[in-house]
């Protein structure tokens, strides 16, 4: 094998919670197999996804740019990822990498792989009715990453994990490992605001049972998917390790958004520009530069990511990322990047904001089906949860980053010479016949999941079936 440059593996799962991973503090054991693979590897606390949601995302993690670069804002983006802009696997090319991309075909971030293998996450069901997405991930990409090893390949291996997206419907015995409650009680309403949200009621009933009546249960699934979806990345580990080839292997393991379970009326999804968001996982294991063990408080965002792989791969590119590698961080010559950020959602929901440490501003760009108020304010240090909207309280607050959030997009359209895409968006729900929503009431009748198939043709361009009713 060539020794000078390393194998990549790196696992994005998707709508991944840090803050429902054991490794990051949670209190159910959800992670145990990457809790131990992160005593010889660094995690990162406070790694941000400032572009939500799945589509702007992977295009920020995949390329170090941020959305002014890439120009890619909304889940359904219009048209391919801009020719001037490289992937990461079309910069490893030049240096001899074998790249292949499982779970993330026919999506504008994913251009430039060498080879596409896809697996069943979304229909595949097993004989109790459950999605063992990992499993049948792991079923198409061992044999291509043991065939890899063996022949001495230097390869690059992304990952889309999909077990936390929604439905939640992890394999027995992991279906019940985190409740052991009666779902059913008739006493317990909390599903009944759930099942009232027409936008989403029949998605919901599509893989929830319409007599389960807990909340809890519902989240305690997405817990189990993530816990059957670390014992599933446990036989990756395994196979790098039993082919002597992990400590030669740069692995990371990084999120593209969080999500919204209970909170924020953004039932079991993940749209919304909140920290459940926003915050998502970063570790990293390569022992010839990475200190096991070590915990990094500096903030940093999804477009560090690819300088990041290409300062510990030891590869040099001539591209202009906007983002700066992590190992600064890691190794203490710098404490943290940018701690005022910009954020934009573009998934059911068309809006903006600014997040500093102290202070999140949420802006509408347009009225959204939740019939939330245009301006959102939240004290993140009295209010971690974004509880309490202090708009109307604080109008000096929102003023202040009102103009810090627009000197940030003057400046960024300034050095790349374009403009900020979340403001140039018709159509971007897919409901043809109209461009934007003029009333939280028009997207609310018009704003529609109603099979997980329709929900699979979001992330994946298919047959545009979805398009009639927005997804």
């Amino acid at each position: 094998m060539n020794t000078d440059k390393p194998n990549i593996l790196l696992i994005a799962v998707d709508s991944l919670l840090s803050t429902h991973m054991s490794t990051y503090g949670y209190p159910r054991l959800t992670t145990p197999h990457i809790d131990r693979f992160a005593r010889d590897a660094a995690v990162f606390e406070q790694t941000f996804s400032p572009f939500v949601p799945t589509t702007s995302a992977y295009a920020s993690m995949l390329t170090g740019r941020d959305l002014f670069g890439t120009q890619v804002v909304a889940l359904r983006h219009k048209g391919p990822l801009r020719a001037e802009v490289r992937t990461l696997p079309e910069m490893l090319r030049e240096h001899d990498y074998r790249s292949v991309c499982v779970g993330f075909e026919r999506n504008p971030s994913s251009r430039g792989f060498d080879e596409y293998l896809q697996y069943p996450a979304w229909e595949k069901m097993d004989a109790d009715g459950r999605m063992p997405k990992a499993g049948n991930l792991n079923d198409v990409f061992l044999p291509w990453l043991r065939n890899a090893v063996r022949t001495g390949d230097r390869w690059f291996a992304f990952l889309r994990h999909m077990d936390p997206h929604s439905p939640y419907l992890p394999p027995k015995p992991f279906d019940r490992i985190f409740y052991q409650g009666d779902e059913r009680d008739p006493s317990n309403r909390s599903m009944d605001p759930v099942r009232a949200f027409a936008p989403f009621a029949d998605y919901f009933a599509s893989w929830i049972p319409e007599d389960v009546t807990d909340k809890d249960y519902v989240i305690a699934q997405y817990d189990g998917a993530i816990a059957y979806m670390d014992a599933c990345i446990q036989w990756i580990f395994a196979l790098l390790e039993r082919e002597g080839v992990l400590d030669e292997t740069l692995v990371v393991l990084n999120g593209d958004h969080g999500e919204t379970l209970y909170d924020h009326e953004c039932w079991f999804d993940h749209h919304g520009i909140y920290d459940v968001c926003l915050k998502v996982p970063l570790i990293i294991r390569y022992p010839r530069r990475v200190r096991p063990g070590a915990r990094v408080w500096g903030y940093n965002q999804h477009k560090d990511l690819v300088p990041s792989i290409l300062d510990l791969a030891g590869i040099t590119v001539e591209d202009a990322l906007d983002g700066r590698s992590v190992v600064s961080l890691h190794d203490g010559g710098e404490a943290s990047f940018e701690s005022s950020f910009y954020l934009t959602e573009c998934t059911w929901m068309r809006k903006h904001g600014w997040r500093t440490p102290q202070w999140k501003l949420i802006v509408a760009l347009e009225p959204d089906f939740h019939f939330k108020p245009e301006v959102e304010l939240y004290n993140l240090v009295e209010d971690p949860g974004e509880t309490v909207n202090l708009a109307e309280e604080r109008p000096d607050v929102v003023a202040q980053l009102k103009e810090e959030m627009e000197a940030h997009i003057a400046r960024r359209e300034s050095e790349t010479g374009l403009s900020n895409p979340v403001r140039n968006q018709p159509g971007w729900h897919g409901i043809k016949g109209i461009d934007y929503f003029t009333s939280s009431q028009q997207a609310y009748d018009n704003l529609h999941i109603g099979s997980r198939k329709q929900a699979r043709g979001l992330q994946a361009k298919e047959t545009g079936e979805d398009k009639e009713k927005g997804g």
